[in-house]
């Protein structure tokens, strides 16, 4: 052995120091050497005290029956921890059914505990507080002990057949991935597998809605008048404009609008409506049949937690279930301001807007919008990076002062609370290009004005749908290249610069377990929001993809493509780049499929409202059977829509601004046009306005409700678990009955 180095067992006394003895004293099995490494700095060994608590927790492991084995090497200490057989032997004992028949074959039939199993108990009993004493993560925050990770063991199939780059289009091996990193992971893969197989109708779907826009690039009449219009001038936007723009220049941006604001955008929003359901419905079918080949259908977590805390202490006292009106008064105001601080934030962006369009005025005209639009969306991304991770302090500290009964619980309430508010960090913004943008800002002469000196930002001239598509495309687009990117990147980079600073101070260790703790020791640290981080990256995707996928029809298309590259980039993440997450065991996804369910709801709504009001769609039908040609002329041979941008554009007359003196080619100019219906002389809200209003909240009300129909149909005609299933229960709770029926017999004859 190398001189920098020692080798020591630790093993049982009766004194309150744990002494060390040579190794060999104490031989382990073969098959399984250690279920789990602590980790300590070597300065710890200089600080009786540190020493002495170090010991002290041992000493209690030691007590349940684990077996230890501490190394050093130039700087840190490691621990290798192994539990005996008897700890499992009690596992199997108190989740064992009193009317279970043939005890004997369960017990032969489980003789060989799952390495997930070992790890999950040990890790268990290692970071729950021993009463009388202080918990693992005491010890932590004291400096006492760094950190505590089980081992990656016979990882060598999954790297091969699974975290590869090359393997991006080959089935997962679900079963693997259970077997090595338990049923929690499994079940994250097998839904964001199933997840990703049906987003390929969606995206076709989406691509066709799209480019059937292309078919009507230059046929399309409302872009025709657009096109031609080059009589009729556009009052300027905001202060930064001093000329009048003829609307022919929208031109391009007309013909582009049209390709997500068509007649087909209601088409695909009721089918991502009941593709959301769908999706959803097949997938607990999904789930039922890998729940049953796992054998868990039957499976209890709230008895499994209980099992673990009565191994750890016996004599454990049950925590009952509690409920406090205050307290819960109290987490509700509290999360009320914190949705509406990220309203506020959301106006902050509109402040940046209004800001930004004074300063880039000064050297920017025609692009002053769009550039406005895109560094908005950036900066909106950039305060999505940082407000999660203050959302996610607060939904610790609200799920603190809740203080759940068991960790599931704490899980499902802190994924509730901390959802919520990354919802609003990142619609927020959404919502208001959607819904509020361009709507309060007055008409021209008379805006609304930010602290009474800048004009509030409006909407493109070619309408707010190309405002909202664009806010979409950029923040999709960040999300799926950019944030893919770091996550993979800045493991990877972490990873080499250890294994470099490794390899530069010396040579590596003989000892084949020091150099197995080393490995895994130098590969990133996990956490327990390591697992619930990926599954919030994806249901935040899966809140872009259907909640305003009427306005960026090509959603679907970028998550999917997103999703081939997030499957293999977590599972080279959590293979070959991460410290081996303690498995967990699982029936489903947990709450994470009431988000779903809530995501397919707010979805339906969100759509019809951005159909309705965003969208030309309900003003372009209202003029088609109201106000059109054919409405007058039954036998009008034309389109319908023929007339339709004159009749939508209010007029203004210029005289009426009270710096039109200042105006280029004002003395050519007498009247100017603007988006919306209000009256010539008056400058009132016309009635064609209250009309149009009166359908699109019609519209509103009559879309949801198919839409939720359409749901509920969908929800009813496919079952939650498939009749073999269900078959397969009822066989298997038949034949035990049986088995007691002749167990029964044979005892009374004898």
């Amino acid at each position: 052995m190398q001189g920098d180095e020692s080798l020591q067992i630790f093993a049982g006394s009766d004194g309150d120091n744990l002494p060390l003895m040579e190794m060999g004293t104490c031989r382990l099995e073969a098959f399984h050497q250690w279920d789990c490494v602590l980790v300590a700095d070597l300065q710890t060994q200089k600080v009786q005290k540190k020493v002495q608590r170090q010991q002290q927790f041992l000493e209690k492991l030691e007590s349940k029956g684990f077996q230890f084995k501490m190394i050093k090497d130039r700087k840190k200490v490691f621990f290798g921890i192994r539990a005996d057989s008897g700890i499992f032997d009690l596992y199997r004992t108190l989740l064992m059914k009193p009317e279970d028949p043939g005890p004997r074959a369960k017990l032969n039939k489980m003789n060989c505990i799952p390495a997930t199993t070992r790890i999950r108990i040990v890790s268990f009993v290692v970071n729950n507080k021993m009463k009388p004493g202080e918990t693992f993560e005491d010890l932590v925050k004291d400096g006492v002990f760094e950190t505590m990770f089980p081992l990656h063991e016979g990882e060598k199939d999954l790297k091969k057949k699974w975290a590869r780059w090359r393997n991006m289009f080959r089935k997962q091996p679900i079963d693997d991935i259970r077997n090595y990193f338990g049923e929690k992971v499994a079940l994250y893969f097998a839904w964001l597998g199933w997840y990703t197989y049906t987003l390929v109708p969606a995206a076709l779907v989406g691509l066709i809605i799209f480019l059937s826009g292309f078919a009507l690039f230059n046929s399309s009449q409302i872009s025709k008048e657009i096109c031609a219009a080059k009589d009729i001038f556009m009052c300027p936007l905001g202060d930064h404009s001093r000329r009048y723009q003829p609307l022919s220049e929208m031109c391009t941006f007309a013909k582009l609008t049209h390709l997500f604001d068509n007649e087909g955008t209601v088409v695909f929003a009721i089918f991502m409506a009941l593709w959301a359901t769908v999706f959803l419905e097949i997938w607990k079918r999904q789930r039922a049949r890998v729940v049953l080949h796992w054998d868990l259908y039957g499976w209890d977590e709230e008895e499994e937690e209980m099992a673990l805390e009565l191994i750890n202490y016996p004599d454990y006292k049950l925590r009952t279930h509690h409920h406090s009106y205050l307290n819960s008064t109290i987490i509700l105001i509290l999360s009320v301001f914190m949705i509406c601080f990220m309203i506020g934030m959301a106006h902050v962006l509109v402040v940046y807007r209004v800001l930004a369009v004074a300063l880039f005025s000064s050297f920017l005209e025609q692009q002053v919008t769009t550039v406005v639009v895109v560094t908005g969306a950036v900066v909106h991304y950039v305060i999505i990076v940082i407000m999660t991770k203050v959302n996610k302090w607060v939904a610790q500290k609200l799920c603190n002062f809740e203080d759940p009964r068991t960790f599931s619980e704490r899980e499902s309430k802190f994924t509730v609370k901390f959802f919520t508010l990354q919802f609003f960090a990142h619609f927020s913004s959404l919502i208001y290009i959607a819904f509020i943008l361009g709507r309060i800002n007055g008409h021209p002469g008379k805006s609304t004005r930010l602290a009474g000196l800048w004009k509030l930002e409006e909407c493109h001239l070619s309408g707010c749908m190309m405002d909202l598509f664009i806010q979409m495309a950029i923040i999709m687009g960040l999300k799926q290249t950019l944030s893919n990117c770091i996550e993979y990147l800045r493991p990877w980079l972490a990873l080499k610069y250890r294994l470099m600073r490794a390899h530069k101070h010396g040579r590596e260790s003989r000892d084949p377990d020091l150099e197995e703790w080393q490995r895994n020791y130098r590969m990133n640290p996990v956490n327990t929001f390591s697992l619930f981080d990926e599954f919030m990256e994806m249901m935040i995707q899966y809140g872009f993809t259907t909640i305003f996928v009427a306005a960026f029809p090509l959603a679907p298309l970028l998550a999917l493509f997103s999703n081939l590259v997030e499957i293999r980039l977590d599972a080279i993440k959590m293979v070959r780049l991460q410290r081996r997450l303690v498995p967990r065991k699982a029936k489903d996804i947990g709450t994470w499929l009431q988000v779903l369910e809530t995501i397919g709801v707010l979805a339906v709504i969100a759509n019809g409202m951005v159909i309705a009001f965003t969208s030309e769609f309900i003003p372009r039908v209202v003029y088609k059977y109201r106000y059109g040609p054919c409405r007058q002329n039954r036998n009008f041979t034309e389109d319908c829509l023929k007339g339709y941008v004159n009749h939508s554009l209010s007029v203004f007359y210029t005289k009426d601004f009270q710096d039109h003196s200042r105006m280029e080619g004002q003395e050519n100019v007498t009247t100017c046009r603007y988006r919306d219906y209000r009256n010539e002389h008056d400058y009132n809200f016309s009635e064609q306005f209250w009309f149009i209003l009166a359908i699109r909240l019609a519209f509103v009300i009559l879309f949801e409700h198919v839409a939720l129909c359409i749901k509920l149909i969908a929800a009813w005609f496919v079952p939650d678990v498939p009749q073999e299933e269900k078959n397969k229960v009822l066989e298997e709770k038949y034949r035990i009955l049986r088995e007691k029926m002749c167990f029964s017999s044979r005892s009374t004859d004898v």
